[in-house]
C-alpha cells in the first residue's frame, strides 16, 4: 500500500467516527474535531498523488482558500451560519460541476468506451449544477437578499417535472452517445435552471431543511466525482455526506411536522391540501399566561431552557 492509501484509510475512519460523534450532544465537539482532522489528512494525503508534477498552483490555492475560509469563520456571526453553510454547498457543487466539464472536455472521444465513467460524469454535472444554483437561492433567501416568501407561478410543478425528465433523458442519451457535446452542455444548463426553480417556491422559514437536502445532493455530486477521478476518499465522503444529509432532512421534516414529499418536490410554502380544511383545526387546551405571571416564573426559576423552534424561524428571530 502507498502512503496515499494509508492517509485515505485513516481519513475515512475519522470521518465515520466524527459523524458518529455528532449524533450525541456530549461528543459533538469531539466529533467535529475528528472530522476536521480527517479532512486535513485527506488534503495532505492527496499531495502524495503520483500524478502531481507541480505544487505551485496547489500551494497558492491552499493558501487562498485557508485565508478566505478563516476570515469567513471569524467574521460570520452564529445567526448567519445557515446561509454560510448554503454558500459553502454552492461552492462545492460549483467545483464538482467545473471539474466534470473539464474532465468531459479532456477525455473527449475516449468516453465512448467508458460508459460507466460517462454516467458518473453526467450525474456529477447534473447534481452539481442544480445544487449550485439551489444553494445560492437558499443563501439569498436566508440573508434577506432575495424575498423570503415563496414564489409560485402557473404550471410550476409541470415545468419542474418536465425539466427533471428532460435531464434524465439527456443523462441516458449521453451514456450511449458521449461525443454529443451540445447535449452535454444543455444538460448542464438545464441543471442550473432546475436548481433555481426548485428553491424559489420554498419559504425562508423552511430553508434549513432544504439546505440539509442540498447538502445531500452535494454529497452525491462529490461521490460521482470520485468515480470519475477514481478517488476513493471522495467516494466515501460523498456517500457519507449524501446519506447523512438526506436522513437529517427527514428528521427535520418530522420535527417540523412536514412531509418528506414536500421537501423532495419543492412544495414548501403552500398549505398541504389535507391541512387546509376544517380537519386541520387545532386540538388541545390553550394555556394563556400574562406577562406578570411569566415574570414571576422567571424570577423564581433556577434554570431556563430556550428551545428554538419553527415558530422562531417563521418570525425571523435571528434578525431581531
Amino acid at each position: 500500500m502507498t502512503a496515499l492509501s494509508y492517509f485515505y484509510i485513516l481519513s475515512a475512519t475519522l470521518f465515520i467516527l466524527g459523524l458518529k460523534g455528532l449524533s450525541s450532544p456530549r461528543w459533538a465537539r469531539k466529533g467535529m474535531f475528528l472530522a476536521e482532522i480527517g479532512m486535513l489528512l485527506a488534503v495532505v494525503g492527496t499531495l502524495f498523488h503520483h500524478q502531481i508534477v507541480n505544487y505551485k498552483w496547489i500551494a497558492a490555492r491552499l493558501a487562498t482558500g485557508s485565508v478566505i475560509g478563516g476570515a469567513i469563520g471569524f467574521w460570520v456571526p452564529m445567526t448567519a451560519v445557515p446561509q454560510r453553510t448554503a454558500l459553502s454547498h454552492s461552492l462545492g457543487a460549483l467545483a464538482a460541476t467545473l471539474i466534470g466539464i473539464a474532465e468531459y472536455v479532456r477525455e473527449g472521444l475516449a468516453l465512448g468506451n467508458q460508459r460507466v465513467k460517462m454516467a458518473a460524469l453526467a450525474l456529477e454535472v447534473m447534481i452539481g449544477g442544480l445544487t449550485f444554483t439551489g444553494s445560492l437561492m437558499a443563501a439569498g433567501k436566508l440573508q434577506g437578499i432575495l424575498p423570503g416568501a415563496p414564489i409560485t407561478y402557473k404550471f410550476q410543478n409541470t415545468i419542474n417535472i418536465g425539466l427533471f425528465t428532460s435531464m434524465l433523458g439527456l443523462l441516458v442519451y449521453m451514456i450511449f452517445v458521449p461525443w454529443a457535446a451540445p447535449m452535454f452542455f444543455i444538460l448542464v444548463a438545464l441543471a442550473l435552471l432546475f436548481g433555481f426553480l426548485l428553491v424559489i417556491p420554498i419559504g425562508a422559514a423552511d430553508m434549513p431543511v432544504v439546505i440539509s437536502l442540498l447538502n445531500s445532493y452535494a454529497g452525491l455530486a462529490d461521490a460521482s466525482m470520485g468515480f470519475v477521478l477514481m478517488n476513493k476518499i471522495q467516494i466515501i465522503t460523498g456517500s457519507l455526506d449524501g446519506t447523512s444529509g438526506f436522513l437529517l432532512s427527514l428528521l427535520m421534516c418530522r420535527a417540523m411536522n412536514r412531509s418528506a414529499g414536500n421537501v423532495l418536490f419543492g412544495a414548501f410554502g403552500k398549505i398541504e391540501p389535507e391541512a387546509a380544511g376544517p380537519a386541520a383545526e387545532a386540538k388541545g387546551t390553550v394555556r394563556s399566561i400574562v406577562p406578570e405571571e411569566m415574570a414571576v416564573l422567571l424570577e423564581t426559576a433556577q434554570s431556563v431552557i430556550i428551545v428554538p423552534g419553527y415558530g422562531m424561524a417563521v418570525a425571523h428571530a435571528q434578525h431581531g
